[in-house]
């Protein structure tokens, strides 16, 4: 095989010592959570993934931009009903905007961040948001910046532009998520930081974070669950599930290789809730079983006996 269409079907996790699956785990909870590179490094080391912040904002850095892309080109189609906005964003004492395209249901289109906020910036992001959704608006929705109008005549001159008071409250209120993030961040580093994670940041929202009051609790949980089983399937936002974690003896980057089974995130057949019950009835208490207690575990497979039975180095079932 020629080698160039070996380094093309190479793997984009080919040369990672952690499996894919741990890798884009690690991506989706940067993303999806307001979380630091830190703090995503203690969750996976509770789950038993002994890895570095640094090694996190690496991956975060090379594979959040192909994550948002496949989520962008798997997204339903947008509405035909545009929002536009900009806000200010401090970034080492300068200036900067973040323009803002969200559709009438709230899916956030696309993001650019500039320095500038006159006709030929408006008109650049008019077109970078034509590009990536692929036709054309019926209605555009913007405030009252002078910038627009020419804009959209030069650029949509078959859309209708509305500018009354209040229209724009769905552009407003979708920069909260981000400001949000901005404080966890402490601030943007400079105008490429801010890009190159909000980006990912407005896909992973999209897609991860539906309109909540809009549908029930059951029908939540549905939709919560349609969205996430593929990407575990597939490796790509691949993880352990929520609410059925099970410890592993912890490895670390540069040990030996371990087995494929200490590599991949076990799964148990038992809730954490069932576990948490079991355990707050009075059956272990700092690490140590109690005598006269009832061994439920004794109904459950050996494996899962082994993971979930506490051990004195923090909770940690030998396999």
């Amino acid at each position: 095989m020629p080698a160039a269409v070996a380094a093309t079907d190479r793997s984009p996790y080919h040369g990672y010592r952690f499996p894919p699956e741990i890798i884009a785990h690690a991506v989706w909870l940067y993303f999806r959570f307001h979380l630091s590179f830190r703090d995503v490094q203690d969750l996976l080391a509770e789950r038993g993934i002994i890895v570095s912040h640094e090694a996190i904002r690496q991956w975060c850095t090379k594979f959040g931009a192909a994550f948002a892309s496949g989520l962008r080109r798997r997204r339903a189609r947008p509405g035909d009903k545009w929002h536009l906005d900009e806000v200010l964003l401090k970034i080492c004492g300068k200036r900067h905007w973040l323009w803002r395209a969200v559709d009438q249901h709230g899916v956030v289109l696309d993001i650019l961040v500039q320095s500038r906020r006159d006709q030929l910036a408006a008109e650049h992001f008019l077109r970078q948001v034509v590009d990536g959704v692929g036709f054309e608006p019926r209605v555009v929705i913007t405030d009252k910046l002078a910038s627009y109008p020419p804009a959209i005549r030069r650029v949509l001159p078959n859309t209708e532009h509305r500018r009354h008071k209040r229209l724009n409250n769905r552009a407003e209120n979708s920069h909260l998520p981000t400001r949000k993030r901005e404080r966890v961040l402490q601030r943007f580093k400079s105008a490429e930081h801010a890009q190159r994670f909000l980006g990912p940041f407005s896909a992973v929202s999209n897609h991860f974070r539906p309109r909540r009051h809009l549908f029930t609790a059951s029908a939540y949980r549905q939709l919560r669950t349609e969205r996430q089983t593929p990407h575990r399937a597939s490796g790509r936002l691949a993880g352990c599930h929520p609410g059925r974690s099970a410890p592993m003896r912890p490895f670390r980057a540069n040990s030996p290789t371990p087995p494929a089974a200490q590599l991949r995130f076990r799964t148990a057949q038992v809730d954490n809730a069932r576990y948490l019950a079991w355990c707050y009835q009075g059956n272990w208490r700092d690490g140590q079983r109690l005598e006269g207690a009832d061994d439920q575990t004794s109904r459950l497979p050996r494996d899962d006996r082994c993971a979930y039975e506490p051990k004195m180095d923090g909770f940690r079932g030998q396999p």
